[in-house]
């Protein structure tokens, strides 16, 4: 008879609570009634200390997953197709952060989930910037949570490997890669990858190197691909003289191969060293390979970069000449460099030419004109060119980024939603960059109801908060004068393994 008096007041509670986005059976909630009507105290605090809304929301989201914490009853994530047990598990952990491991485990027992692969990535992925939680997950579910013996694949694994490299817990990570070593098949190529970018990234030259010897130990081929892989890591974060080295080195195993010379010439490229990239550029042609329109990209890339648009425009018109006509992204790279010389009718000029000529732009081409026609506020010919790319459709349809550069040329919080609901009509799904962004926008406009409602919906989605997300709230909120708030986020991020930009910890620590 409780039951089904307080039946409509729970749903209602429920819905006040957490605004709909936890869902798990009602008998699981009803069996619970005196737990979450009177659960232990949380912790005092929250977010925002002058919002009492914000602050209820947080503390009966507590009181809620504490109680499904004690449930008997089993969660299907058959019948969830929303991902919401998912954010169940979430919020569990999110609220048992200082807890032992094992007193995590022991919570994650009593929620009795029945545990698929997809249902185990959309936790991991809702921690990628949180690795505490999300290593305390995946041992619990390879001890075989709740008892269901549950054999975790490759995808479960390297989502695990990736999250512990980019915090550059790398103990942790070679203690679950000699566990996949032990089972044949699990490490892929897309493990390969994964540990070379996060060691490349870190700097860890040498492992990164020793991955690559190991690869037959994990049963996969020493081949030129592989290899190429490698130089591509070791490059894109800035060690091009060891890969220069290296590739040199193996010359003589895997021959001379001008996708293998790109990738050195666009790191000495990228890295900015034009007398570098002069020198190998001049490598390339005296071999026997053949320069292809990637070598040709990559180097009028850089000329344009380094300021030098008139030598670029030479090399680009002398492919039309030569009949090694440059693609969309060759065309791109030059209408980018003359709309930054604010030589905007050249730019169209070139965009004119290449449709004339065959080569079909693309949404690069589109965003590259839209960006500094915004800078200029030209927004008349700005919305023509979206109209002309979601009527192309196609390679032309808006991505995020195109959004980005129409969101960031917004002078009022109402016209935001207009412009999310058209991206949303295209297909263009939020990014964990565009909500930082409009987390930006709702910050500097004051806009708090906004904001709280944009930082939950980012939660919500797996796709935050991450380090930017608490980089923009703590800046913001000093702006404001909230510096209490402002700390708050700062004790938050610290607790998640984020390391703070040197700016914001001058921000802190300031009198």
């Amino acid at each position: 008879m409780l039951t089904k008096l307080l039946q409509p007041k729970l749903q209602s509670k429920l819905r006040s609570y957490h605004g709909d986005h936890l869902i798990v059976h009602q008998s699981s909630i009803l069996n619970n009634v005196e737990d979450f009507l009177l659960p232990k105290n949380p912790k005092p605090g929250g977010f925002f200390n002058d919002s009492e809304l914000y602050l209820l929301g947080r503390i009966g989201t507590s009181r809620f997953v504490q109680s499904l914490a004690n449930s008997a009853d089993t969660i299907e994530p058959g019948k969830d197709p929303d991902g919401q047990t998912a954010v169940l598990v979430q919020n569990l952990m999110k609220f048992r952060r200082d807890k032992s491991a094992e007193e995590i485990e022991r919570a994650l027992d009593r929620c009795r989930l029945v545990l698929t692969e997809d249902l185990i990535l959309d936790v991991l992925r809702r921690h990628r910037s949180d690795w505490k939680p999300a290593y305390v997950f995946f041992n619990w579910v390879c001890k075989g949570g709740v008892g269901s013996g549950f054999s975790l694949g490759s995808d479960t694994h390297d989502e695990i490997l990736d999250i512990l490299g980019k915090m550059r817990r790398f103990e942790e990570l070679t203690q679950v890669l000699d566990k996949m070593s032990s089972r044949r098949g699990l490490v892929s190529e897309v493990t390969y990858g994964i540990l070379l970018r996060r060691y490349a990234a870190a700097h860890e030259v040498e492992k990164a190197i020793a991955i690559f010897r190991r690869r037959k130990e994990f049963g996969l081929e020493l081949d030129l691909v592989a290899f190429q892989t490698l130089l591509m890591w070791l490059c894109r974060y800035k060690h091009v003289e060891v890969a220069e080295t290296l590739f040199y080195s193996e010359v003589n195993e895997f021959q001379l191969d001008i996708k293998t010379m790109n990738i050195i010439l666009n790191g000495w490229c990228v890295r900015g060293n034009m007398l570098e990239a002069k020198r190998f550029w001049k490598d390339i042609i005296k071999s026997k390979c053949q320069p292809d329109l990637f070598t040709y990209g990559t180097f009028i890339n850089s000329l344009t970069k380094k300021g030098k648009l008139g030598t670029a425009m030479k090399l680009f018109r002398g492919m039309w000449d030569e009949a090694c006509n440059p693609d969309a992204t060759i065309c791109n790279c030059i209408i980018g460099a003359l709309c930054f010389k604010k030589r905007i009718p050249e730019a169209l000029e070139v965009f004119r030419e290449m449709k004339e000529k065959g080569c079909l732009p693309n949404v690069m081409t589109y965003n590259s004109l839209i960006k500094y026609l915004c800078k200029i506020r030209r927004m008349e010919k700005v919305y023509e060119l979206l109209d002309d790319m979601e009527q192309k459709k196609g390679s032309c349809l808006p991505n995020a980024v195109t959004y980005s550069f129409l969101l960031k040329s917004l002078k009022k919080p109402e016209e935001v939603p207009i412009l999310l609901e058209r991206m949303e009509r295209n297909g263009c799904r939020m990014t964990g960059d565009m909500y930082n962004l409009v987390l930006k926008l709702y910050m500097e406009w004051d806009c708090q109801e906004r904001v709280r409602y944009t930082w939950d919906e980012m939660e919500r989605n797996g796709l935050g908060p991450d380090k930017r997300s608490y980089t923009i709230m703590i800046h913001g909120l000093y702006d404001k004068g909230r510096r209490n708030d402002a700390l708050l986020f700062f004790r938050e991020m610290t607790s998640k393994g984020m390391l703070p930009e040197p700016r914001t910890e001058i921000l802190v620590n300031s009198p």
